[in-house]
C-alpha cells in the first residue's frame, strides 16, 4: 500500500484505491504459500525419516549381523520415529490453531460490541500504512462492507479464517512423510546381502538426502547446491558415528 502513495494516491478513486489494495494484499497467496509449507513439512519430515531410522539400523548392523535384531531395532525406531514427529506436530499446531482462534473469536466479538470503533481502527490501520485520511476511511468502508471479520484479521494479524490448520492433519502429514522416508533406509538394509547391505545403504541414503537437499531448497527459494552439502554431510555425519558407535562394541563383546 506504501506503493500507491508514491504512485499519487490522491488521484485515485476510492474504489480503484481499494480494489488496488485488495490486490496487493497477501490473501491471493495464502492458498499457495500454505501448500508449500505442507511441502516443506513433508520434505522435513521425510529427511528425519531417513537420516534416524537409517543410523539406528546401521549402528545396530554396524554391532551384530543379525538381521533379525536389525529388523527389529528399525521397526521400534519406524514406528517410535513416527509417533514422536505426530505427536510433536500435533502439539505446535495446536498451539498456533488457539492462538489463532482466540484472535478471530477477538475480533468477532469487538466488531459486534464496537462496529464504528472498529471501522475507524482499521481506517487508522491503513492511514497509517500511507493512505490519504479519507481514502483510507473509504478504504476500511469497503473492505467492511464485504467482510469485517476477514478485514481486521489481515490488516491487524496477517491471518484470514481459512488459515487456521488442522492439527489433526498435521500430525497425520508429519507422521506419513517420516515413515516413507524412513523405509528407504530400513528396506535397503534388509533386503540387501549382509556383504554389501551398509554400503548400498550408506549410498542410498546419501541419495536420497541429496534428493530431499535440493527439493527443500527449491521450495524455500535457497540456493541448492548449499542447501544440498548441508543436509549431505549431515546424514553422512551421523551413519559414521553411528556405525563407528556400532562396530566398537560389537567388537568389544557388549553386545
Amino acid at each position: 500500500m506504501t506503493t500507491l502513495v508514491s504512485a499519487g494516491i490522491a488521484s485515485l478513486t476510492p474504489s480503484v484505491v481499494v480494489a488496488s489494495v485488495a490486490a496487493a494484499e497477501p490473501t491471493r497467496t495464502e492458498s499457495h504459500a500454505g501448500r508449500l509449507n505442507w511441502l516443506r513439512a513433508g520434505v522435513l519430515g521425510a529427511n528425519d525419516g531417513i537420516v534416524s531410522v537409517a543410523a539406528l539400523v546401521v549402528g545396530v548392523a554396524g554391532a551384530t549381523g543379525s538381521t533379525a535384531a536389525i529388523a527389529a531395532a528399525g521397526t521400534a525406531g519406524l514406528v517410535g520415529g513416527a509417533i514422536s514427529m505426530a505427536l510433536g506436530e500435533f502439539v505446535s499446531v495446536s498451539s498456533q490453531s488457539d492462538s489463532q482462534r482466540t484472535l478471530i473469536e477477538r475480533e468477532k466479538r469487538e466488531l459486534s460490541l464496537d462496529p464504528e470503533g472498529e471501522l475507524q481502527e482499521l481506517a487508522q490501520i491503513y492511514e497509517e500504512q500511507g493512505l490519504a485520511p479519507a481514502t483510507a476511511r473509504q478504504v476500511a468502508v469497503e473492505f467492511t462492507a464485504i467482510d469485517p471479520v476477514r478485514a481486521h484479521l489481515l490488516a491487524e494479524h496477517n491471518i484470514a479464517e481459512d488459515d487456521v490448520v488442522s492439527a489433526w492433519h498435521a500430525a497425520w502429514v508429519s507422521a506419513a512423510a517420516f515413515s516413507l522416508g524412513a523405509l528407504l533406509p530400513f528396506l535397503a538394509i534388509l533386503l540387501l546381502p549382509s556383504s554389501v547391505r551398509i554400503p548400498i545403504t550408506f549410498g542410498a541414503v546419501l541419495i536420497a538426502l541429496a534428493a530431499l537437499g535440493m527439493t527443500g531448497a527449491h521450495l524455500g527459494g535457497s540456493p541448492k547446491l548449499c542447501a544440498t552439502i548441508r543436509v549431505v554431510l549431515g546424514g553422512a555425519a551421523a551413519l559414521v558415528v553411528t556405525f563407528l558407535i556400532g562396530s566398537l562394541l560389537g567388537t568389544s563383546g557388549v553386545v
